[in-house]
């Protein structure tokens, strides 16, 4: 689905998280970064994938990683979710699809046999350069961040 691979300059981008605060890559720079881009706040597998970096938090911070969750659900939606399972990294609700586009994981899936589009649940691991280290297409909601640890 997306383009982009490891050794590839990561997107610019700019988007408002639940709270209307604006996150933009640079913002990043010197640090680690990873950004994962889940299909809808609160259904069951974004559930399972963002507890489970929320559960593993504190290893993200020991190893200098600052953590950004994507989909194009509303500031509403995206503050409900975080607030009901108190996750500690902002969520970008990234309604006009701007920053799902530039990392080029929207498009069609199949679900039950109907195809439709949307987000192709996918994490990239930047670097303090603003490089991508790793591409996840292939996300285990349930162990997610070992897979990037």
């Amino acid at each position: 689905m997306t383009t982009l691979k490891a050794g590839d300059k990561a997107p610019n981008f700019s988007a408002k998280d639940q709270d209307g605060n604006s996150h933009e890559l640079s913002d990043y720079k010197g640090k680690k970064l990873v950004v994962f881009f889940y299909p809808k706040a609160s259904t069951p597998g974004c559930t399972a994938e963002a507890c489970n970096l929320r559960d593993n938090w504190e290893t993200f911070q020991e190893k200098g990683y600052a953590i950004l969750g994507v989909s194009a659900d509303s500031p509403k939606r995206q503050q409900n979710f975080k607030n009901k399972y108190e996750l500690p990294f902002p969520l970008l609700a990234d309604e006009d699809k701007s920053v799902i586009n530039a990392f080029g994981v929207w498009g069609p899936k199949k679900f039950m046999g109907k195809e439709y589009e949307g987000i192709h649940r996918t994490t990239f691991i930047i670097d303090e350069e603003g490089k991508i280290e790793e591409v996840i297409a292939k996300v285990k909601t349930k162990a997610h961040a070992e897979q990037i640890l």
